[in-house]
């Protein structure tokens, strides 16, 4: 039985009289958007933070949204992404101080989401961009973990789980890092999300990681890369993602040649036992001309025929072992 959770990350660029624009610039648009993802099989949906009042004014409330999503086809919105890539002297992870002005921020997000199915995963970027944050010590990455405790004992109370989505770009990056940041947090409170390309870029292999840190991964970002950064680029200000000097698009759909083993992570991920949700994101597919609908497509054959047939050889593996 091919899996069936496959949700979306709400990342998506369209074409408009205005120029480029989320699907959120209107109802329209965002009808469309949502009825095209449902064409092609997906039934969650991710959603970041900052669009959940506009999508709330387009529906009528975020569950007028979600109840739009399930009249065609969605089982619900299965995470909030929440992040704060630009440190400001009011809401840093690494400063202290700032950390109850990210609760506060945390808890109107929750109480906008009242009245939801049921999200499961409060997704976190851990820090700001790595050049804000340098130098990163142990103490850094201390203070970081001590925010997202707070942060995860009170998404638990909202039934859900705080896990956190590492940027190649962020100032948790490494594996030693990753390792002592998962040292510093609760595993009741905090959890992961494995994002198959950031952590690439960053040297870091997704399938180990995941493997070792399995109890604790409720979630996937499924996007691939070309490119491992040789040349320091996390450290490149304002945005690395779209101002590296040596490479000008980081990301691309599954089934475009890139590095990430996807058919081993799909088989690690079924004999491992894990039963949550896989999300499709593209980030930047816009880039050279691409399309986020012909991306979507593409990642989705990938997933129905290449997937699927990884899926099938690990449950038979699985029989067979029995």
């Amino acid at each position: 039985m091919a899996w069936t959770k496959w949700s979306y990350m709400d990342h998506w660029v369209t074409e408009t009289p205005q120029g480029p624009q989320p699907p959120s610039f209107n109802r329209a648009y965002m009808d469309r958007y949502v009825k095209q993802l449902s064409a092609l099989g997906f039934t969650g949906f991710d959603t970041f933070f900052f669009y959940l009042h506009a999508l709330a004014g387009m529906y009528g409330s975020v569950p007028g949204f979600e109840r739009f999503l399930q009249d065609n086809g969605f089982e619900k919105i299965t995470g909030i992404f929440s992040a704060y890539p630009s440190a400001t002297r009011y809401t840093a992870p690494h400063v202290r101080e700032t950390h109850d002005r990210i609760v506060a921020d945390c808890t109107n997000t929750l109480r906008t989401c009242e009245g939801l199915t049921g999200v499961e995963n409060f997704i976190v970027m851990p820090t700001s961009t790595h050049w804000q944050t340098e130098p990163v010590t142990d103490d850094t990455i201390k203070v970081v973990a001590d925010l997202w405790n707070r942060v995860g004992r009170l998404t638990l109370e909202h039934g859900m789980k705080t896990t956190c989505h590492f940027e190649f770009w962020g100032a948790i990056r490494t594996r030693p890092q990753l390792e002592l940041f998962f040292e510093y947090t609760d595993p009741e409170y905090v959890f992961f999300f494995c994002d198959t390309a950031q952590h690439t870029i960053a040297g870091v292999d997704p399938i180990q990681l995941f493997r070792d840190y399995r109890d604790r991964c409720t979630g996937f970002h499924f996007k691939d890369t070309r490119n491992v950064d040789e040349h320091e680029a996390y450290r490149t200000p304002p945005d690395p993602e779209l101002m590296a000097p040596h490479v000008t698009r980081w990301f691309y759909e599954m089934g475009e040649g890139g590095l990430v083993d996807f058919p081993t992570l799909m088989k690690e991920i079924v004999t491992s036992g894990y039963d949550g949700w896989l999300t499709v994101e593209h980030d930047k597919a816009e880039l050279g001309g691409g399309s986020y609908a012909e991306a979507t497509a593409v990642a989705k054959w990938y997933i129905d025929n290449v997937l699927a047939e990884a899926e099938a050889e690990a449950r038979r593996g699985l029989e067979s072992a029995r």
